[in-house]
């Protein structure tokens, strides 16, 4: 049993697709980049956004960093509530809270975007912690966020807390903290990526969570 439940918030508690392609798009078409299928875009939904510039688009750090701009430029006026909410999400936060456990959030997405997030679809509430990743990069990677929250959270025992999450940075993270994880199939992760990573756990569905923790 777990006391200490991290959720990613992108792909886990949310499908983020249309908001984060569309910034994406518009941050890509500044460089002269269009792109017609924006399916071609779902590999930014996870990884910090500098590195998937520079490993999906070939960028430098410099060009990665302009781009990221251009991408908070789109998402902070329009992306950030093109956003949905997976069916049973506050069902389930509402279960874990009446249950006692401690839940924190653990993004790489910018703390103040995913707090505007959790507000817009009422499940701030739940939430002990919100971390995050920072505007200026000094706190972007998944492990990093995840040291945060657990320095935060003041945890000693590590064998209580569990990551979840839809990306292999999810379980990167988990792993680099000492913290079982738990890899999500509804999100844009898939097994083969999940398992590879070394998921402790494999959930299908909001349902498998629970039986895990």
């Amino acid at each position: 049993m777990y006391n200490t439940i991290l959720f990613d918030l992108d792909g886990t508690l949310t499908d983020p697709a249309e908001g984060i392609t569309n910034s994406v798009a518009y941050a890509l078409s500044k460089f002269g980049i269009n792109i017609s299928d924006r399916r071609e875009l779902y590999c930014f939904i996870g990884p910090p956004l500098v590195d998937a510039f520079m490993k999906f688009y070939n960028f430098s750090e410099t060009q990665a960093k302009e781009a990221v701009a251009y991408y908070r430029e789109h998402f902070r006026s329009t992306g950030i509530l093109q956003n949905e909410m997976f069916e049973g999400v506050l069902q389930m936060l509402s279960c874990l809270k009446e249950n006692g456990k401690t839940i924190a959030l653990a993004t790489c997405k910018p703390e103040q975007f995913a707090e505007v997030i959790l507000k817009h679809f009422e499940i701030d509430k739940y939430f002990d912690f919100l971390g995050g990743a920072t505007f200026d990069g000094t706190r972007s990677q998944k492990a990093d966020v995840i040291a945060h929250v657990l320095e935060n959270l003041k945890i000693t025992d590590k064998k209580s807390v569990v990551m979840i999450g839809d990306r292999y940075h999810d379980i990167d993270g988990a792993k680099e903290n000492d913290i079982d994880s738990i890899g999500v199939l509804f999100g844009y992760g898939d097994y083969e990526e999940l398992t590879s990573a070394g998921a402790t756990y494999i959930a299908e569905n909001l349902d498998d969570i629970m039986k895990f923790i």
